[in-house]
């Protein structure tokens, strides 16, 4: 039998009796002859310690819950002396990474996807130190994906964001003076907000076609949008796979990217569906691909080179 550790968030999405969670993933664990160890998240947090302190007698850490919860397990594996081998399981509310990999929506049907697939490196991308999995988003309204209140999400799903989300549209569309370098050029504008993305899917729209999560590239896109009729005429578009050709989104494809805020401004960051808030002014954006992970085979030619073989 190789150990597992299950790291499970009991807030993420609808899951009201984990009891029953917790048995049937064990039972199918063991069918796959996995002896399985069971670590609750509580708080903030809580999955990146677990991760840190596992031994590395474990085969695999499946990360049960949203995008945050394996961001956080991405970032206790990132500090690590050795690396382990992780698969996220999406119980989640929106779950765009579990989306993208081909997931259902029933858990016990996803873990046997999960455990039937194969090993990949995957591109991990960096806010200076901070890793995120999927997208790091600044600007006008990228809270809705952390500030919608959690009774929102649990009553109504994705619908509960967009509750949120109409709320928010009727604020000030504020403006965001960047100066950037990008492929050894500097440049500056207005931005009302940005994505830094390493994904197919953002919001549980699909975003771009022919992502690669083994390139060592990511994806830029800012939007110049000064006012909200602008931002309502592109809403429609903005996120769908022709985001890139959208007058006034201006779209990159690169390894490296650093970003100065010129207004001295103090927000959050969204990443990968979290609040991330940090003093910094100044954010270096760039890209590892040393981390395996366990994913289902049913997106793999469509997500990975095909030179990347295990």
């Amino acid at each position: 039998m190789k150990k597992c550790a299950v790291i499970y968030n009991p807030k993420s999405g609808k899951h009201k009796n984990m009891a029953d969670f917790l048995n049937v993933t064990k039972k199918i664990l063991s069918h796959y002859h996995y002896e399985a160890t069971f670590f609750k998240t509580s708080k903030p947090g809580d999955a990146t310690n677990i991760i840190l302190d596992l031994d590395n007698d474990y085969f695999l850490a499946i990360i049960a819950g949203g995008d945050g919860t394996l961001n956080e397990g991405v970032t206790g594996n990132f500090m690590r002396e050795k690396k382990l081998l992780l698969a996220s399981l999406p119980i989640g509310t929106t779950n765009d990474v579990g989306s993208m990999y081909g997931y259902t929506k029933n858990y016990q049907k996803d873990l046997e996807l999960l455990l039937n697939g194969t090993v990949k490196n995957v591109d991990t991308c960096f806010l200076n130190s901070k890793p995120f999995i999927y997208a790091a988003c600044f600007g006008n309204y990228v809270d809705v994906s952390y500030a919608t209140p959690r009774n929102l999400k649990e009553k109504f799903g994705r619908f509960g964001y967009l509750l949120y989300g109409i709320k928010k549209i009727f604020s000030h569309l504020q403006q965001y003076s960047i100066e950037y370098e990008i492929d050894g050029q500097r440049k500056e504008g207005e931005f009302s907000f940005l994505f830094i993305t390493n994904s197919n899917r953002l919001a549980g729209r699909r975003l771009y076609k022919n992502v690669k999560l083994n390139d060592n590239m990511f994806e830029v896109a800012f939007c110049k949008a000064k006012r909200k009729r602008e931002l309502m005429k592109m809403i429609p578009v903005i996120l769908s796979p022709t985001v890139k050709k959208i007058p006034g989104i201006v779209y990159y494809r690169t390894s490296h990217l650093t970003i100065k805020l010129k207004n001295g401004v103090e927000e959050s960051w969204c990443l990968d569906g979290e609040e991330y808030f940090t003093t910094e002014h100044v954010f270096h954006f760039s890209v590892q691909n040393d981390m395996q992970m366990l994913v289902p085979k049913r997106n793999v030619h469509k997500l990975f080179k095909e030179e990347d073989k295990i």
